[in-house]
């Protein structure tokens, strides 16, 4: 049975992953079908908005943090290597890690940072926006994903 300090660890791990998929989910679900029924200038001015309003510290504290403490939850389940819960508690790192924040590192933002370099009334606006859409929805399915099944695997990591 995992304890004390390391089980403490475990449930924030739970907690962050499962909040990181909720979002996640959000936006595959209806955020972004809702944004991608705008015309093109609106759609692309709202995501723009919303991509710099997830920068602020409510949200990166959430994920950033959940990443951290995925990461340290790694380390010391190598260093402990628990009789029970090991292989849960590394893939719950690892699929939160590579599949949500990895995946976000090298697809989410790239879209979003070409995203915020256009203006929202332009033709290129308009011309890049239903690629952004699909590209950028797709891999948010990969994150939600990855983050639920993080959550799913540190919870499996404590029964």
């Amino acid at each position: 049975m995992i304890d004390g300090p390391y089980f403490v660890l475990i449930v924030i791990g739970v907690v962050g992953t499962g909040l990181v998929a909720g979002v996640f989910c959000a936006f595959s679900t209806f955020v972004m079908r809702g944004l991608a029924a705008l015309p093109p200038a609106q759609g692309v001015a709202a995501m723009k908005a919303i991509n710099v309003t997830a920068l602020m510290p409510a949200f990166m504290l959430v994920f950033i943090g959940s990443a951290v403490l995925c990461a340290v939850i790694a380390v010391v389940t190598f260093v402990l290597w628990p009789h029970e819960g090991t292989v849960e508690l590394l893939l719950g790192s690892g699929l939160f890690l590579f599949g949500s924040f990895g995946v976000t590192m090298v697809a989410n933002v790239p879209r979003n940072d070409a995203l915020l370099k256009l203006d929202a009334g332009t033709p290129e606006a308009a011309a890049y926006w239903s690629t952004y859409v699909r590209e950028w929805t797709a891999w948010n399915h990969v994150r939600t994903v990855a983050s639920a099944a993080a959550t799913v695997s540190y919870v499996l990591a404590l029964s």
